[in-house]
């Protein structure tokens, strides 16, 4: 008797739980009833506001995308000669990036290359040399509206005009230490018995060049630009072609047009035909210019193309 009521007690029990859920659920017709809610035109401007104009990420992004367009407006054909600050800025930085990577990835270059040069022949594996730079003197000043003082100036004259700030330049030897002993200075030639066996693969790839990224993190060098001459060769050369002294107008470096496009210099001619590169480069400098001279550049190392 006891289990018959205690069943009918559950029964009961499952039928009043199932009741109360029954009742709690909505009516259909009363949801279909019922009009959507419908965002007012103040709610959704308010959204729009708050969760993208507003946002941070929308903001920068902005931002960046601005930044870049007018620094590209800028940047873009500019020519070196115009003395821009950004232009400049944006060459030194890249200068500086390249020259740290390039140091990087030629570390085992450089400790092999100048064990390589001291086995063959006597003497130091870098070798150091006076070479003419950027010309610096009155444009500079009347670019950027500089006034200097009387003693200033004074002090800062050179006292022989050698056309451009001197420097010295860092290369791997490819030559014998007596080179100039006999001969003086004098341009390499091509089956030149000066060269070291070492140095003409060195010549050939280019990598002598290699030591010149301490000169461009000196700020004495670009990574790309006219080729710098020596004092007396550039004296000379200056009067000899008219357009030389353009060549001038920014700095050298380590590889350029006139670099990519024809190999050493031999001669007079050779030396008037890279002039014209120098000034087209000069004239239509841009980054971009310089990366795709960069990517020649590799090339001509690769396939000792240039030399």
């Amino acid at each position: 008797m006891a289990t018959r009521v205690t069943s009918r007690h559950r029964a009961t029990r499952l039928t009043a739980t199932k009741g109360a859920v029954l009742d709690k659920q909505p009516d259909r017709k009363a949801v279909e009833s019922t009009p959507p809610k419908v965002s007012s035109p103040e709610n959704g401007y308010e959204y729009l506001c708050r969760e993208i104009l507003f946002s941070p990420l929308f903001l920068l992004s902005t931002m960046a995308y601005v930044t870049a367009a007018r620094l590209s407006h800028w940047i873009k054909a500019k020519s070196l000669t115009s003395g821009t600050l950004m232009a400049l800025a944006v060459k030194r930085t890249f200068d500086i990036a390249g020259a740290i990577v390039g140091l990087i990835l030629a570390l085992p270059i450089f400790l092999m290359v100048p064990i390589l040069i001291k086995l063959e022949s006597p003497g130091p594996g870098i070798f150091k040399q006076l070479r003419v730079g950027r010309n610096n003197r009155k444009a500079a000043r009347r670019r950027y509206n500089f006034v200097l003082s009387i003693e200033k100036r004074n002090g800062d004259r050179r006292r022989e005009d050698s056309h451009g700030h001197p420097f010295t330049i860092y290369k791997f030897r490819t030559m014998r230490e007596d080179a100039e002993r006999f001969c003086g200075p004098i341009w390499a030639t091509k089956n030149d018995p000066r060269i070291t066996k070492v140095g003409k693969i060195l010549r050939l790839t280019r990598l002598d060049e290699l030591p010149q990224l301490f000169n461009v993190l000196k700020g004495d060098m670009s990574l790309v630009g006219p080729r710098p001459e020596r004092p007396c060769f550039v004296t000379k050369l200056a009067k000899e072609i008219d357009s030389y002294s353009k060549r001038l107008q920014t700095k050298p470096g380590i590889t350029g047009l006139a670099q990519v496009s024809q190999g050493y210099d031999a001669n007079l001619d050779d030396v008037d035909s890279k002039v014209k590169f120098d000034v087209t480069y000069i004239r239509n400098w841009s980054l971009w210019f310089d990366l795709k001279i960069l990517a020649k550049t590799v090339v001509v190392m690769l396939t000792g193309k240039g030399m």
